[in-house]
């Protein structure tokens, strides 16, 4: 079994814009295949890196991808949702 590689160095700049726009659309193709754990998981690491970015790096990402990641995906995985693993409305247990 070969070592893993070194990490590679940090995201700066135009580099850093790239990746946030790959994550986000990965998580939009996730979210589109009915894939909600790995979109999920996609979604908190671009909303983490597009945290980092600067205004005017922000306004280099384009408007949809924008409008997706802050507010629709925010409808549907923000923190006012159930997290998942939660089994609240179960059936079980319930009189008729």
């Amino acid at each position: 079994m070969s070592p893993k590689p070194a990490p590679e160095s940090p995201l700066e700049g135009n580099a850093l814009v790239k990746e946030v726009c790959r994550r986000i659309r990965l998580a939009r193709s996730y979210w589109d295949a009915h894939n909600n754990a790995a979109c999920r998981g996609e979604r908190e690491k671009a909303l983490a890196l597009y945290n980092t970015l600067t205004k005017d790096q922000k306004d280099q990402i384009p408007q949809t991808l924008r409008v997706w990641l802050r507010y629709r995906s925010e409808k549907y995985f923000g923190a006012h949702q159930t997290q998942p693993g939660n089994k609240g409305r179960s059936a079980r247990g319930r009189k008729r």
